[in-house]
C-alpha cells in the first residue's frame, strides 16, 4: 500500500531509492552495486543468515576450502557463496559429496543454508564426516529454529491426520523442505501459496487435515485457506501445542532511527 515494489537486480531500481536487502541476504558484488547506484540500502538479512556468512568468512580467512550445504540458485545460496573468500563448493545432496575434489583435506569445513530440511542436513553432513574425518562445521545448528520447529510439528501432526496442507510459496525453501516432511511420514501433502490453489477434490474421504505454513507466511494466509476449507466442510479446529518462539531479533539500524 505505500508502494513497495519487488525487482530481481539492482539494475531495476531507480538512482537513489530506498532499497531493501530481503532476509536471504546479499552478496558483496550486490552490495558494492547499490553503492554504485547511490541507493540508501536497509539490510534485513536475518541475523542467522549473517553468522553464516561470519562463519565461512572466518574458515576462508584461515585458508579452508569452504563446503556449503544448500540448493543451488536458492537466493540464501546466492548471498553466501557472494561473502565468502576462496573455494567455495555446493553440495546439496549425499550423492554430490562423492564428488567434490577438496585439495587438502586437513584444512575443509562445512556451513549450510538455514532452512533445509533437518534431517537431509544431518545425512550430508554424515557423509562429509566419513569422506573427511578432519572437517569442521556447526552440526545442524546453524539450520533456522523456526524452520526446525516447523519440520518438527510437521512430523509429529502427520502421524494424526489424513492430509496435510503446507501455505507456502513455491519457491520457498523450507515451505517445500515441510512438504517433504509430510511425505516422509507417508501422509498426501499439498503445498498452497495461497487460498485459491486450493482443490475440493484433494479432501474426498478425508476426515482430518493437518495445516503448517512457511517460516514467513502471513498467519493471514492460513486463516484464509482454512475460510476455503470452510466452504465445502463442517470444520472442527484445533491447535496443536508446539514448541514456545520467543527469539526476538533487532530491527535495521536505519529503522530504530526512524
Amino acid at each position: 500500500s505505500k508502494g513497495v515494489r519487488f525487482v530481481e537486480s539492482i539494475e531495476d531500481i531507480p538512482y537513489g531509492a530506498i532499497t531493501v536487502f530481503s532476509a536471504h541476504g546479499v552478496s558483496r558484488k550486490v552490495e558494492s552495486d547499490a553503492k554504485g547506484r547511490n541507493l540508501e540500502p536497509i539490510d534485513a538479512t536475518c541475523p542467522l543468515v549473517t553468522k553464516v556468512h561470519r562463519q565461512g568468512q572466518r574458515y576462508s580467512s584461515k585458508d579452508y576450502e569452504v563446503v556449503l550445504i544448500g540448493h543451488e540458485n536458492h537466493p540464501e545460496v546466492e548471498g553466501t557463496l557472494g561473502r565468502i573468500s576462496g573455494t567455495v563448493h555446493l553440495v546439496g545432496s549425499v550423492e554430490d559429496v562423492s564428488e567434490l575434489h577438496i585439495i587438502n583435506a586437513d584444512k575443509v569445513a562445512y556451513v549450510t543454508q538455514t532452512t533445509l530440511s533437518v534431517d537431509d542436513t544431518r545425512e550430508i553432513i554424515t557423509a562429509l564426516r566419513e569422506r573427511y574425518p578432519k572437517i569442521e562445521g556447526p552440526d545442524i545448528k546453524d539450520i533456522c529454529y523456526a524452520t526446525q520447529n516447523r519440520q518438527a510439528a510437521v512430523r509429529k501432526l502427520a502421524q494424526n491426520v489424513d492430509l496435510m496442507l503446507v501455505v507456502g510459496a513455491t519457491n520457498s525453501s523450507n515451505s517445500n523442505r515441510l512438504c517433504e516432511v509430510a511425505k516422509d511420514a507417508g501422509v498426501p501433502v499439498h503445498l498452497v501459496q495461497e487460498p485459491a490453489d486450493f482443490q475440493p477434490k484433494w479432501t474426498d474421504n478425508v476426515e482430518s487435515i493437518g495445516i503448517s505454513a512457511g517460516a514467513s507466511t502471513p498467519e493471514e494466509l492460513v486463516q484464509n485457506l482454512i475460510e476455503k476449507l470452510g466452504e465445502y466442510h463442517q470444520l472442527e479446529i484445533s491447535t496443536m501445542e508446539g514448541i514456545s518462539e520467543n527469539v526476538k531479533f533487532s530491527l535495521p539500524a536505519e529503522l530504530t532511527a526512524a
